[in-house]
Protein backbone atom coordinates (compact mmCIF):
# COMPACT_ATOMS: atom_id res chain seq x y z
CA UNK A 1 0.00 0.00 0.00
CA UNK A 2 0.88 3.48 -0.47
CA UNK A 3 3.18 5.44 1.99
CA UNK A 4 2.15 9.11 2.29
CA UNK A 5 4.26 11.66 4.64
CA UNK A 6 1.57 14.55 5.87
CA UNK A 7 2.82 17.74 6.96
CA UNK A 8 -0.04 19.30 8.43
CA UNK A 9 -0.40 21.87 12.10
CA UNK A 10 -4.19 21.53 12.63
CA UNK A 11 -4.43 18.95 14.47
CA UNK A 12 -7.90 18.27 13.89
CA UNK A 13 -7.52 18.69 9.80
CA UNK A 14 -4.58 15.86 10.13
CA UNK A 15 -6.52 13.53 12.23
CA UNK A 16 -9.44 13.17 9.93
CA UNK A 17 -6.88 13.09 6.76
CA UNK A 18 -5.12 10.91 8.50
CA UNK A 19 -8.03 8.64 9.33
CA UNK A 20 -9.52 8.66 5.78
CA UNK A 21 -6.43 7.92 3.69
CA UNK A 22 -5.41 4.77 6.31
CA UNK A 23 -9.14 3.61 5.69
CA UNK A 24 -8.78 3.77 2.14
CA UNK A 25 -5.68 1.83 1.98
CA UNK A 26 -2.97 4.08 2.37
CA UNK A 27 -0.57 4.42 5.49
CA UNK A 28 0.26 7.40 6.65
CA UNK A 29 2.91 9.47 8.71
CA UNK A 30 2.59 12.57 10.36
CA UNK A 31 4.63 15.36 11.16
CA UNK A 32 2.88 18.40 12.44
CA UNK A 33 5.82 21.19 11.66
CA UNK A 34 7.82 22.18 9.01
CA UNK A 35 11.42 20.91 10.35
CA UNK A 36 10.28 17.60 10.94
CA UNK A 37 8.34 17.21 8.19
CA UNK A 38 11.32 18.18 5.94
CA UNK A 39 13.40 16.20 8.21
CA UNK A 40 10.60 12.69 7.77
CA UNK A 41 10.51 13.63 3.84
CA UNK A 42 14.32 13.83 2.90
CA UNK A 43 14.97 10.89 5.55
CA UNK A 44 11.82 8.54 4.15
CA UNK A 45 10.67 6.33 2.00
CA UNK A 46 7.67 7.74 0.99
CA UNK A 47 5.21 7.22 -2.33
CA UNK A 48 3.88 11.02 -2.31
CA UNK A 49 3.42 13.81 0.21
CA UNK A 50 0.52 15.61 1.41
CA UNK A 51 2.30 19.79 2.55
CA UNK A 52 0.52 22.33 4.34
CA UNK A 53 1.83 25.90 3.17
CA UNK A 54 1.78 27.49 6.49
CA UNK A 55 3.75 26.05 9.19
CA UNK A 56 5.46 26.64 12.38
CA UNK A 57 9.43 26.37 11.72
CA UNK A 58 9.63 26.56 7.91
CA UNK A 59 7.00 26.75 5.61
CA UNK A 60 5.46 24.39 3.03
CA UNK A 61 6.92 26.35 0.29
CA UNK A 62 10.89 26.06 1.98
CA UNK A 63 10.28 22.16 2.54
CA UNK A 64 8.76 21.92 -0.86
CA UNK A 65 12.17 23.88 -2.57
CA UNK A 66 14.39 22.15 -0.03
CA UNK A 67 13.26 18.41 -0.72
CA UNK A 68 13.19 19.07 -4.82
CA UNK A 69 16.47 21.39 -5.19
CA UNK A 70 19.06 20.65 -2.30
CA UNK A 71 17.57 16.78 -1.34
CA UNK A 72 16.89 15.89 -5.19
CA UNK A 73 13.25 14.34 -3.96
CA UNK A 74 11.14 13.23 -6.79
CA UNK A 75 7.89 11.91 -5.13
CA UNK A 76 4.63 13.58 -5.78
CA UNK A 77 4.04 16.75 -3.58
CA UNK A 78 0.20 17.66 -2.92
CA UNK A 79 0.12 21.16 -1.14
CA UNK A 80 -3.19 21.49 0.86
CA UNK A 81 -3.73 24.60 2.28
CA UNK A 82 -6.17 27.43 3.01
CA UNK A 83 -4.06 29.98 0.65
CA UNK A 84 -6.47 29.99 -2.53
CA UNK A 85 -4.89 33.12 -4.35
CA UNK A 86 -3.69 32.81 -7.52
CA UNK A 87 -0.01 33.90 -6.85
CA UNK A 88 -0.30 31.34 -4.18
CA UNK A 89 -1.31 28.25 -6.61
CA UNK A 90 1.91 29.50 -8.71
CA UNK A 91 4.10 29.96 -5.86
CA UNK A 92 3.31 26.74 -4.71
CA UNK A 93 3.57 24.91 -8.10
CA UNK A 94 6.56 26.62 -9.26
CA UNK A 95 8.10 25.64 -5.95
CA UNK A 96 7.86 22.20 -6.80
CA UNK A 97 4.31 20.87 -5.71
CA UNK A 98 2.86 18.57 -8.45
CA UNK A 99 -0.87 19.97 -7.77
CA UNK A 100 -2.68 22.19 -5.27
CA UNK A 101 -5.77 21.99 -2.97
CA UNK A 102 -7.50 24.19 -1.34
CA UNK A 103 -8.92 24.02 2.12
CA UNK A 104 -11.63 23.53 2.68
CA UNK A 105 -11.89 20.40 0.64
CA UNK A 106 -13.10 16.87 -0.04
CA UNK A 107 -11.73 13.89 1.48
CA UNK A 108 -12.89 12.01 -1.32
CA UNK A 109 -11.30 14.48 -3.74
CA UNK A 110 -7.88 15.01 -2.09
CA UNK A 111 -7.88 10.68 -2.56
CA UNK A 112 -8.34 11.07 -6.17
CA UNK A 113 -6.11 13.82 -6.59
CA UNK A 114 -3.42 11.34 -4.95
CA UNK A 115 -4.24 8.17 -7.07
CA UNK A 116 -3.93 10.41 -9.86
CA UNK A 117 -0.83 11.66 -8.76
CA UNK A 118 0.91 7.97 -7.64
CA UNK A 119 -0.21 6.91 -10.94
CA UNK A 120 1.53 9.26 -12.61
CA UNK A 121 4.57 8.85 -10.46
CA UNK A 122 4.41 5.24 -11.12
CA UNK A 123 4.22 5.56 -15.25
CA UNK A 124 1.01 3.94 -14.88
CA UNK A 125 -1.21 6.33 -16.00
CA UNK A 126 -4.38 3.59 -15.96
CA UNK A 127 -5.40 2.07 -12.45
CA UNK A 128 -4.98 -1.95 -13.28
CA UNK A 129 -7.28 -4.35 -12.26
CA UNK A 130 -6.87 -7.66 -10.31
CA UNK A 131 -9.14 -10.57 -11.84
CA UNK A 132 -9.49 -13.74 -10.06
CA UNK A 133 -12.84 -15.31 -10.68
CA UNK A 134 -15.55 -13.32 -9.77
CA UNK A 135 -13.41 -10.93 -7.94
CA UNK A 136 -12.39 -7.70 -9.15
CA UNK A 137 -9.82 -5.27 -7.49
CA UNK A 138 -9.17 -2.02 -8.50
CA UNK A 139 -5.47 -1.15 -7.63
CA UNK A 140 -6.44 2.72 -8.57
CA UNK A 141 -9.28 3.60 -6.79
CA UNK A 142 -8.78 0.03 -3.81
CA UNK A 143 -12.28 -1.00 -4.30
CA UNK A 144 -12.99 -4.80 -5.18
CA UNK A 145 -16.63 -6.18 -6.46
CA UNK A 146 -17.28 -9.95 -6.59
CA UNK A 147 -19.67 -10.71 -9.41
CA UNK A 148 -19.94 -6.99 -10.43
CA UNK A 149 -21.64 -6.38 -6.65
CA UNK A 150 -19.01 -3.62 -4.51
CA UNK A 151 -17.44 -5.69 -1.60
CA UNK A 152 -16.89 -3.62 1.68
CA UNK A 153 -13.40 -4.15 3.06
CA UNK A 154 -11.41 -2.80 6.06
CA UNK A 155 -7.92 -2.03 5.63
CA UNK A 156 -6.53 -4.75 6.78
CA UNK A 157 -8.69 -7.11 4.67
CA UNK A 158 -7.83 -4.98 1.48
CA UNK A 159 -4.18 -5.61 2.05
CA UNK A 160 -5.08 -9.14 2.43
CA UNK A 161 -7.01 -8.77 -0.36
CA UNK A 162 -4.42 -7.32 -2.28
CA UNK A 163 -1.26 -9.27 -1.58
CA UNK A 164 -3.16 -13.03 -2.25
CA UNK A 165 -4.72 -11.88 -5.84
CA UNK A 166 -1.04 -10.40 -6.61
CA UNK A 167 -0.03 -13.99 -5.75
CA UNK A 168 -2.61 -15.76 -7.29
CA UNK A 169 -2.61 -18.80 -7.89
CA UNK A 170 0.25 -19.61 -5.34
CA UNK A 171 -0.31 -19.85 -1.75
CA UNK A 172 1.27 -17.78 0.48
CA UNK A 173 2.53 -18.30 4.04
CA UNK A 174 1.59 -15.99 7.34
CA UNK A 175 4.98 -14.27 6.70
Amino acid sequence: MPLVLLIEDHHDIAAMVCEHLEYRGYEVDYAADGVTGLHLATTGDFDAIVLDLMLPGIDGLDICRSYRNEAGGTKPILMLTARDTLDDKIAGLDAGADDYLVKPFELEELDARLRALLRRAAGDLAPSVLRVADLEFDTGTLQAKRADQPVTLTPINRKLLLALMKASPRVLSRR
